[in-house]
C-alpha cells in the first residue's frame, strides 16, 4: 500500500481528538462500546490533544494514503498517559484499523523519534495496555518498560534518544 508520512497541518490538529478515541485499546473479548466523551471526561485523556500546538514540544505526523489521513502519532509533554517528567514528550499513536499492519505506525514513530533526537531530546515516553498487541512495535522501535503506567493494566515504556 503506497503511503505518504509527512508533519501533520494546523488545520488538521482538531483531528487529534479522533485518532486519541481510535487509540484507546478495546479487547477482543469486550462486549459494548467505549463511550466517545472518554477523550473529554478522562483529564490526562484531553491533555494528550487539547490545546495542541501552544506548548513548545507538541509535534505531530499523519500517515496520508490516496490524499486522506489515516493514521496521527504526536508527542507532547503534558500530563497525559505516558507522562514521565517535563523534559520528556510522551508518544500517542494512531491508525484507523483498517491501515494498521502495514508499516505506517512503525514509519510516523521513526519520523518523530528522528525529529527529537535532531532537537537534542534524551528520551521519549509512552504508556500502553499490557494485553495491547502494539507492546511489539514499541518495543522494536527501543522503548522499554519501566514499570506498571498509571494502573496493573499497563506499561510505562521510555526509548532512550542519546543512543545511536
Amino acid at each position: 500500500m503506497d503511503y505518504t508520512i509527512r508533519r501533520m497541518r494546523r488545520d488538521e490538529w482538531p483531528l487529534l481528538e479522533d485518532f486519541l478515541y481510535e487509540a484507546i485499546y478495546v479487547p477482543e473479548d469486550f462486549e459494548g462500546e467505549i463511550p466517545r466523551s472518554i477523550v473529554y471526561d478522562d483529564p490526562k485523556c484531553r491533555h494528550a490533544f487539547e490545546g495542541f500546538g501552544a506548548l513548545p514540544d507538541d509535534r505531530a505526523v499523519v500517515a496520508e494514503v490516496g490524499g486522506k489521513v489515516v493514521g496521527a502519532c504526536w508527542v507532547r509533554i503534558a500530563d497525559e498517559y505516558g507522562h514521565i517528567d517535563d523534559e520528556t514528550p510522551s508518544f500517542s499513536i494512531s491508525l484507523y484499523k483498517s491501515h494498521r499492519g502495514k508499516g505506517m505506525g512503525g514509519a510516523m514513530m521513526s519520523a518523530l523519534l528522528d525529529e527529537l533526537r535532531e532537537a537534542g531530546y534524551t528520551r521519549a515516553s509512552l504508556s500502553v495496555q499490557k494485553e495491547n498487541p502494539a507492546l511489539r512495535l514499541y518495543e522494536r522501535m527501543g522503548f522499554r518498560i519501566i514499570g506498571d503506567g498509571c494502573d496493573d493494566t499497563e506499561w510505562l515504556m521510555v526509548c532512550r534518544l542519546d543512543r545511536a
